[in-house]
């Protein structure tokens, strides 16, 4: 799926290109032909992500916060930029709530201004811990304001608020609701479940569940992601489209501990904790809408999408130092 500008390829922003998401659709969209601006702070992101593709000519990085005035002139934009995980995200709770709000009027004033497009990846933590089940768009959601995931929670449904005041005004933007993405090139101490895991068995040490691991998640391989955010790119926005954008395979979080540890033959042990704070018991999302508007749906399976990430994280525990780099993996168009 190809965005156009007058027929012509397009000049696009990425924000938090150098993450873990946005690292992968910088690529695609260069693959695409187009040239492609990367905006991130490096807070969480990392410029090895982006180490194949920093002589393209048609690639430009500018280090810089989204949440500062930036002067930058795209045709199309997504905004990803902002900490996604649950220790960077508390580590980071001012500059993340700073990133939901100042961060995302910056890009829609910017859109609005130029006439662009844009793509906010919004996200499954705008439904909290859901009392509907699986999650359609139109669930208003059940999420606290005084917990320590508010500032990601809360500064995401901020941000889609924000959205829907500049569509009001002319603002043609889209609202991409992301559930659990996994894959290449995510942080491995980030804090996630697969990254966790993944590292864990790889290096011997107990996995940690939190709680008896009957919590459900929904995990959604990064490539299949990417190609989502695309077609709701290319979109007619005439009404202000919210799509759930994640695979409605449900999985209990044991069983994902045990199928890592098939799949890498550790015979790490699982190690059980209290549950944490505030954590959703169920997610599922319902991707009918996805389905019919975009004509998407997940094509990777989780064995398959497992085994390539364990591949990628094999690489980077062979990788000599303290800090984390990146792996030579190469994500394919």
């Amino acid at each position: 799926m190809k965005i156009r500008k007058g027929g012509e390829m397009a000049r696009i922003l990425v924000a938090g290109g150098a993450g873990f998401i946005g690292s992968h659709l910088v690529r695609r969209l260069l693959v695409q032909g187009h040239e492609v601006v990367c905006v991130d702070n490096l807070s969480t992101g990392f410029l090895s992500n982006l180490e194949d593709v920093l002589g393209f000519p048609q690639f430009h990085f500018v280090e810089a916060d989204i949440s500062e005035p930036l002067d930058v002139a795209f045709d199309a934009a997504f905004n990803l930029a902002c900490p996604a995980s649950p220790p960077h995200y508390q580590r980071l709770a001012l500059e993340t709530i700073e990133a939901c709000t100042l961060g995302v009027r910056n890009l829609l004033s910017a859109a609005l201004r130029q006439g662009a497009q844009l793509v906010h990846a919004s996200t499954s933590e705008v439904y909290g811990d859901p009392e509907v089940h699986p999650q359609p768009e139109q669930y208003h959601g059940n999420v606290g304001t005084l917990t320590e995931r508010a500032c990601y929670d809360e500064g995401k449904r901020l941000a889609e608020t924000l959205c829907y005041e500049y569509h009001k005004r002319g603002c043609s933007v889209r609202i991409a609701r992301l559930f659990n993405t996994y894959g290449p090139f995510m942080h491995r101490d980030d804090g996630r479940v697969v990254s966790n895991f993944i590292v864990s068995a790889l290096s011997g040490r107990p996995l940690t569940v939190y709680g008896d691991g009957s919590q459900t998640r929904s995990f959604c391989f990064v490539s299949d992601t990417v190609e989502a955010l695309l077609r709701l790119m290319a979109l007619p926005a005439v009404h202000l489209p919210v799509f759930n954008l994640g695979n409605p395979r449900e999985m209990k979080v044991i069983d994902l501990a045990r199928l890592v540890l098939h799949l890498t033959g550790s015979d790490a042990p699982i190690h059980f904790l209290p549950p944490a704070a505030a954590d959703p018991g169920r997610r599922r999302p319902c991707i009918e809408r996805a389905r019919r508007a975009l004509d998407w749906q997940p094509r990777v399976s989780l064995e398959t999408g497992l085994q390539e990430t364990i591949g990628y994280f094999r690489e980077v525990l062979q990788v000599a130092g303290d800090g984390f780099e990146a792996a030579s993996f190469v994500a394919c168009p």
